[in-house]
């Protein structure tokens, strides 16, 4: 019998499962781990959301299988917020489409409009659906290589000539999950210039465009004139509302891709559960005070890792948005790696991280933070981080002490 599956073969090694099993075995041992390795929200949904979900529980008639595409008073709570954010009109019927969190939308799309062989550009380091979702579905990935600086227009421009087929679709994620880069207008207007002339359809994922910590609030590609020719945006309620487990997201824009997502949904799932449709134009719909306090526990937070993290001896630049902070391994792990830093963490300062190297081979060098322990938990992790850099790092090659990078 077939033990060995095509769709599966193509999947790598998780990267991130190593540390995790490290982590649940520490845990099992009664070790207190410092969790900063998923970007696991930790604050409580707002009550009056929660209300709306028990009171919408209650009526029965709500048990019944929901509509796939979404309820149509969410679809249009998603039309209002893209007016009033960006001042983008968007047609609740053919425009927008509720899905099970933007994980499960992105996947399901790319099921949609990929065949065998399609080539997808996708930027590394990314987060892992931007990449595997394709992947699953048969295409092949063309990496762009995002932060430290580099241009990604630049390479967007260099990689289509030399991809054969033509790309089918480029895959943008600002504020980015795991660098926290951010960008602006006139950034996506290059994007769309250029996509709408070599013909290729932009998938923009923009999960994070409410946690920001200054007065440049991230805008959408949607934004820009013709974008909607050719781009379809990825938006959640998981961060902005502290709704992680609700699993509600939203796909908009294009209407030729909406419709394809809207036909491959209509065979695999019912929709979300009517309660928490409810609840979430609710979310939508209702004050946004929440919001501006889940968005200020965050830039806290950011604030004082920042802080307690340079105090030790590790400086690491502070995020202008999302709820991860992209930190540099600190100089006398350089030559550890991502992964094997991670693993001392994690071992010797009850700290875990995501190692960079699990959102691509150019995210090696780097791990990234999640902002989801509160401030006294923070300097905690700095204060055990700081025996840790104190006793130098570790030479993965040799397994030699290296002090102030000194073999």
């Amino acid at each position: 019998m077939r033990t060995e599956f095509h769709r599966i073969k193509r999947l790598p090694p998780y990267i991130f499962a190593e540390v995790n099993e490290m982590k649940a075995d520490a845990r099992a041992a009664g070790d207190d781990i410092i969790d900063f390795g998923m970007g696991n929200p930790d604050m409580p949904t707002p009550p009056h959301i929660v209300e709306k979900l028990v009171e919408a529980v209650r009526n029965t008639r709500t048990h019944r299988y929901s509509a796939s595409r979404g309820i149509p008073g969410l679809r249009r709570a998603v039309s209002a917020y893209y007016e009033r954010r960006f001042g983008v009109s968007i047609d609740p019927e053919t425009e927008t489409i509720v899905t099970l969190g933007s994980k499960e939308g992105l996947a399901n799309l790319a099921q949609a409009i990929t065949g065998p062989g399609d080539v997808i550009l996708a930027p590394n380091p990314s987060y892992p659906i931007h990449t595997f979702g394709f992947i699953i579905a048969g295409g092949s990935i063309r990496h762009i290589p995002v932060g430290g600086g580099r241009d990604f227009i630049a390479a967007m421009e260099r990689a289509v000539p030399h991809s054969q087929p033509k790309p089918l679709a480029i895959v943008l994620n600002y504020p980015s999950n795991p660098t926290a880069e951010t960008v602006d207008l006139d950034f996506y207007t290059a994007i769309v210039d250029f996509c709408r002339r070599e013909e290729i359809y932009i998938i923009s994922d923009l999960a994070y465009a409410e946690i920001y910590f200054d007065d440049n609030l991230p805008p959408s590609i949607l934004q820009v004139p013709g974008a909607r020719e050719i781009a379809v945006e990825f938006t959640s309620l998981s961060k902005t509302y502290s709704m992680p487990g609700w699993r509600v997201g939203f796909a908009t824009g294009n209407k030729t891709l909406i419709a394809a997502l809207t036909r491959v949904k209509s065979y695999v799932d019912y929709g979300a559960f009517t309660p928490i449709q409810v609840a979430a134009t609710a979310a939508l719909n209702g004050p946004q005070d929440c919001v501006d306090e889940i968005r200020a526990v965050y830039r806290n937070r950011r604030d004082v890792l920042v802080q307690s993290l340079r105090s030790v001896g590790w400086d690491i630049p502070a995020p202008k948005a999302t709820m991860f902070a992209w930190a540099p391994l600190p100089p006398v792990f350089e030559e550890a790696g991502s992964l094997e830093f991670s693993k001392r963490l994690l071992s010797e300062a009850k700290v875990a991280v995501a190692p960079g190297v699990g959102f691509g081979e150019y995210g090696e060098g780097y791990v990234r933070i999640a902002l989801v322990e509160n401030e006294q938990r923070i300097r905690q992790a700095a204060r055990n981080i700081r025996k840790l850099l104190a006793s130098g790092g570790v030479n993965a090659a040799s397994g030699a002490n290296i002090e102030s990078g000194v073999s």
